[in-house]
């Protein structure tokens, strides 16, 4: 698609949203505030307009009106100011709660707990406020009989150029709307507790009330675009990508859960490559909000780990979304405004070469938001393996083939849909890693994996160890010296069949965990060496499966351990032998990213290192990144797209040698041929 005939919203975006305080309507001066952002690196700006409170003068009954708004119209002053600086407006929308007012004269329109109470958010909030009540997602306060008013009066009277619904989601409801539409829908009656849902109830009730409200917005003009949640985590993304133009997430940064709970290092990340994994629709948002909690929401993030986290949005192909407490006349944190106006201005360097760039990976995870996944996405990212993430739907053979080597996470859940499409990609010559027990009723994962059918799994195993089997063990790379590597967790027992190569076995527990440390005389390993397998290595067609019968993503994710880092690298370069595209100096915390565009590649390259939340950005020197290239392919230019310089390289036949001498937050490369 060329650049002309893209909407606004299908090109680069950054993207400032402005949380607006009632009390502070008064401070907000249009045309200042408007070369303000602008000023800041936005090219598209988020801003209050209806749902909880009005920012203009609605007429829609029930639709509170902003009791601080000034004589005028302010929010047409605001879309003028926008537009006069280049600037598009997207209104933002919240239909998830009202006042307390409405409930009396509507109750039906409001959630209700197991009891039928009314559910009443910040009832002991300070302040001379009335109180806000959760409004229900299948009642007429969030469909036909006021947002859907509300946006119709909108889309006429203003000229907005796009709209966001903030906390559209589900909450558990147990009123008599729900309780029949779940009747209708599963014919028996809604569960008291919301814990026996069925587990597609929230995501129809978000979809059916987001298909109304999109199926309005594109009747009454089909060129603003709605922009809608997606979550990592429990939800359904085809339902979410159907009623919406554009996909946003919130990989919040939240401090304040304290640190032993923070999100993990990588949840920017993955939030990314998740909305990318629709590669029909524009680049996902990925919205941080500055402040290290909303509990702490008018203080900001410690500059070094908001700089961190913002950066790698960009550098996994999404586009930025700074969400604010207040405008910057009222934001008493200058620390947010430097911060925000420093990447945005960095994500401008880079966007024309990001723009229709296409990720290129030679690795797959299938992810189902479990600890198992996250296991294997800390270890790719943290050995700088590129990678994507497919979900099961999107495990089509075509789409499998475009992957040099695919991981399925333990507890991974098989439909015989993409065990045969899994089977297919093997024996076309792809290479798989399985994780984990097979479930008995897919006989043809057991074929592939090069094991009997007659496996049972151990009980939890303590003071075990895996030991390399054989000599040149690709496994043993830079493990040379190590002849048992720590293992914990249990383990499928079962047996090879013949052909199957053994990589590794189990070394089984010493003793009990009350008696590990004393006597020392007595710690000897009564059985050194066992042929219950940890690792096998079976061709299968033309491709490779590689079967782990242990946890590798438990110990990941449990201990940290440098030696599980380095075997899960060791499996993945074992597949992609000669293959391997990319090498990169291995730095705890470097994350790394590869698009291509055209015959160009951009190579990104974010700095975490450092104990979180990172107090400062601790510089990376002399990183050597090393990349295989094709036949008579010839390089003439690497460019530093953010610090505005040329790179050394040195090109010796097919091998490239790029050599970056300093790394602090991001940075981008260009390789021209």
């Amino acid at each position: 698609m060329s650049m002309q005939s893209k909407a606004w919203w299908q090109k680069p975006l950054r993207v400032i949203q402005t949380n607006l305080q009632v009390k502070d309507t008064r401070l907000i001066h249009p045309e200042k505030l408007a070369e303000q952002l602008a000023e800041m690196g936005a090219n598209t700006i988020v801003f209050n307009v209806g749902g909880i409170y009005a920012w203009y003068a609605t007429e829609v009954a029930f639709h509170t009106r902003n009791e601080y708004l000034p004589q005028g119209d302010l929010l047409q002053e605001v879309i003028e100011a926008c537009h006069k600086r280049n600037l598009k407006f997207v209104a933002r929308f919240d239909f998830s709660k009202a006042e307390d007012r409405i409930f009396l004269q509507k109750p039906q329109w409001f959630a209700r707990d197991p009891q039928g109470e009314p559910i009443t958010v910040g009832s002991k909030r300070p302040g001379p406020w009335s109180l806000l009540m959760s409004t229900c997602i299948n009642s007429g306060y969030r469909n036909e009989e006021v947002a859907i008013p509300v946006l119709d009066e909108v889309m006429t009277k203003y000229d907005i150029d796009g709209i966001f619904f903030n906390a559209p989601h589900f909450v558990p409801c147990f009123c008599d709307h729900c309780k029949k539409k779940y009747r209708e829908v599963y014919g028996r009656e809604l569960p008291a507790d919301a814990q026996d849902y069925e587990p597609s109830w929230a995501s129809k009730c978000l979809y059916d009330n987001m298909n109304k409200i999109y199926s309005f917005i594109k009747q009454k003009n089909k060129d603003i675009p709605m922009i809608l949640y997606y979550s990592l985590y429990r939800d359904n993304l085809f339902e979410r990508e159907k009623t919406a133009d554009i996909l946003c997430t919130e990989p919040q940064d939240v401090l304040s859960l304290g640190h032993k709970q923070i999100p993990e290092f990588w949840k920017p990340a993955l939030c990314m490559k998740l909305g990318r994994s629709l590669p029909h629709k524009p680049n996902p948002f990925g919205i941080v909000h500055s402040s290290p909690g909303m509990d702490w929401r008018h203080t900001g993030l410690p500059t070094a780990e908001y700089l961190f986290w913002l950066s790698q949005i960009p550098a996994n192909g999404g586009n930025i979304w700074h969400s604010l407490t207040g405008i910057p006349d009222t934001i008493g944190d200058k620390r947010i405004l430097r911060t925000v106006a420093t990447v945005n201005h960095m994500v401008q360097k880079t966007e024309q070469e990001m723009e229709d760039a296409v990720s290129f990976a030679q690795v797959a995870v299938m992810w189902n938001g479990g600890r198992s996944a996250e296991g294997w996405v800390e270890g790719l990212i943290n050995k700088q393996i590129p990678f994507e993430v497919l979900l099961e739907e999107q495990a089509a053979l075509e789409r499998l083939r475009s992957f040099k080597v695919v991981v399925i996470p333990e507890q991974f859940t098989y439909t015989q849909e993409f065990v045969n499409q899994l089977s297919a990609y093997v024996k076309q010559g792809g290479k798989v890693i399985v994780e984990g027990n097979i479930p008995g009723e897919f006989p043809e994962m057991y074929d592939l994996a090069g094991i009997h059918r007659d496996v049972y799994t151990s009980e939890y195993l303590i003071a075990s160890y895996l030991r390399f089997e054989g000599e040149h063990n690709p496994l043993q790379k830079n493990l040379e010296d190590t002849e048992l590597l720590a293992h914990r967790g249990k383990v499928v027992y079962c047996k090879p069949k013949d052909g199957v190569k053994v990589l590794a076995t189990l070394v089984p527990p010493f003793s009990p965990l009350e008696s590990v440390g004393a006597p020392p005389e007595r710690a000897s390993l009564p059985v050194p060496r066992t042929d219950i397998p940890l690792c096998t290595m079976n061709p299968y067609g033309q491709g490779i499966a590689l079967f782990l019968p242990f946890s590798l993503s438990h110990l990941i994710n449990e201990f940290k351990l440098e030696e599980h880092y380095m075997l899960l690298a060791n499996v993945i370069d074992t597949l992609l032998g000669e293959d391997k595209f990319i090498e990169v100096t291995n730095y705890q915390g470097l994350q790394l990213t590869v698009f291509k565009k055209g015959r160009q590649f951009i190579i990104h390259l974010v700095n975490g290192a450092g104990r979180r939340p990172l107090t400062t950005n601790i510089p990376l020197y002399h990183i050597k990144i090393k990349l295989k290239l094709s036949p008579g392919e010839s390089v003439h230019r690497v460019r530093q797209l953010i610090s505005d310089r040329d790179a050394m390289f040195i090109q010796e036949g097919q091998q490239l040698e790029v050599t970056l001498p300093e790394l602090k937050v991001w940075e981008s490369l260009l390789i021209e041929w």
